[in-house]
């Protein structure tokens, strides 16, 4: 597990700035290649690709849980097969270290 993975989300109220694009940079190394940081630098994103609905929702649902543990909550888009991921924190209209956190946490969830 690497070291965002095994950290927790810190609750965010807002009246902190959100990160950079060289500190969103920096955390995007520390995750999946398949994590894209937007345009805007304001959210990160990634797109899941599944066999058939019953894998696509079970991946959805452990997404859930993790995000539910963490109380950091992503946008979703669920399709057949398919499901695209997107973390920010609306708290301070950008990333957070809290993101990064949960985006590594969903690297781990198995996808077969």
């Amino acid at each position: 597990m690497n070291d965002l993975a095994s950290r927790g989300c810190k609750p965010c109220d807002g009246g902190t700035a959100p990160l950079t694009r060289e500190a969103a940079t920096a955390f995007l190394t520390q995750v999946s290649t398949a994590w894209v940081l937007t345009e805007s630098a304001h959210a990160v994103r990634r797109e899941f690709a599944f066999r058939d609905f019953y894998r696509t929702m079970s991946f959805v649902n452990a997404l859930a849980h993790v995000a539910n543990i963490e109380d950091h909550h992503p946008d979703l888009e669920v399709g057949y097969n398919y499901c695209r991921v997107t973390f920010t924190t609306h708290a301070i209209r950008g990333l957070s270290d809290n993101d990064f956190v949960c985006a590594a946490k969903v690297d781990l969830i198995p996808l077969s």
